[in-house]
């Protein structure tokens, strides 16, 4: 018995006995409550017992649903889609995607799941992908132009997960060169680009988001800097995770449709309007030390300008990251 047979009728956050659940599955109320405990244990999900009343998830969960998806695409964003798998649990929603790409797979395939057991941010950092919580979801799209074509995607798909956020009616964010959504200052999600192939002509490459949603406290603590969650900063009810991951493709895959032809450069007002360091002092950290300067926007390249007492220069991706000065 999987967690997707189980949970979906504990979902609603209502009280179902044992038998009621064993005669739905097809199992004994003693495979029940061994699954039960085993979710609780493997999960980190609270599902209470009451003698007399049978199981519930206080408050219910909000799980995902492929259908559900497919059926709130627009009409484009469906013809782009070749393949959407919602998982149980993966390592990692970027490095399944990542072993289509061994299978010969094609643009338009997209994995989401509940729960990533080994989630990647950049620099090596762990993602913390609690079960049901939050959202993770990659995409893979093939490029033929080289890597050169691609400078400023990851700054285009901030942007399109503002754009996402803002029709589920979620509070405005700002972004964070180079790859991170924020809310007042704290981090609300971010994104893991990774490419394979021919960084001169064709190459494929896997746009990773991951979103806080409803992020529990008892898993927060592997956090370590400022966070929030969509729950948190929603003025009314927040949007499903169905929604969210519908809004989201509906963004990214015309986004990753049209970007070889049309570059960062049709989203880069788009960008520089919603910069949360514009003209701020921060600080950059880099493998041999820290340089002190004034972040000036982005270039047309995607490539961050950072003024120092000697200029300004043009700093490119890579194993950096950006501070707001103290």
């Amino acid at each position: 018995m999987s967690n997707t047979t189980l949970l979906p009728l504990l979902a609603d956050g209502d009280f179902h006995s044992g038998q009621e659940l064993a005669d739905v599955i097809g199992v004994s109320r003693t495979a029940v409550w061994k699954q039960v405990n085993r979710i609780a244990a493997e999960s980190g999900i609270v599902i209470e017992s009451v003698k007399g009343k049978g199981y519930r998830i206080p408050g219910g969960i909000d799980l995902l649903d492929a259908n559900l998806v497919r059926d709130a695409l627009n009409e484009r964003s469906r013809s782009l889609l070749t393949r959407l798998d919602v998982l149980d649990s993966v390592d990692s929603t970027n490095t399944e995607v990542t072993r289509w790409v061994e299978q010969s797979g094609s643009s338009g395939l997209v994995c989401s799941a509940e729960q990533q057991t080994a989630g990647r941010g950049r620099r090596g950092r762990q993602w913390v992908s609690p079960y049901a919580g939050n959202l993770y979801l990659s995409l893979l799209w093939e490029f033929n132009q080289g890597a050169a074509a691609l400078e400023g995607l990851s700054l285009a798909v901030g942007v399109a997960v503002a754009r996402a956020l803002r029709a589920c009616e979620v509070p405005a964010v700002q972004l964070k060169w180079p790859n991170d959504v924020l809310y007042d200052g704290a981090k609300l999600g971010g994104i893991l680009l990774e490419m394979s192939g021919d960084a001169a002509g064709s190459c494929k490459v896997v746009i990773g988001i991951g979103l806080n949603v409803s992020m529990p406290e008892a898993a927060a603590g592997a956090i370590d800097q400022a966070w929030t969650d969509i729950r948190s900063i929603s003025t009314q009810s927040p949007p499903t995770r169905n929604q969210l991951l519908a809004e989201l493709l509906n963004e990214l895959l015309p986004l990753a449709a049209d970007f070889e032809q049309q570059g960062f450069a049709r989203w880069r007002d788009e960008w520089l309007a919603l910069d949360a360091f514009a003209g701020t002092p921060v600080v950059l950290h880099t493998g041999s030390g820290q340089l002190a300067g004034v972040a000036r926007g982005v270039d047309e390249r995607g490539a961050l300008r950072f003024e120092t007492t000697t200029g300004v220069q043009t700093i490119y991706g890579g194993e950096i990251s950006l501070r707001a000065a103290q």
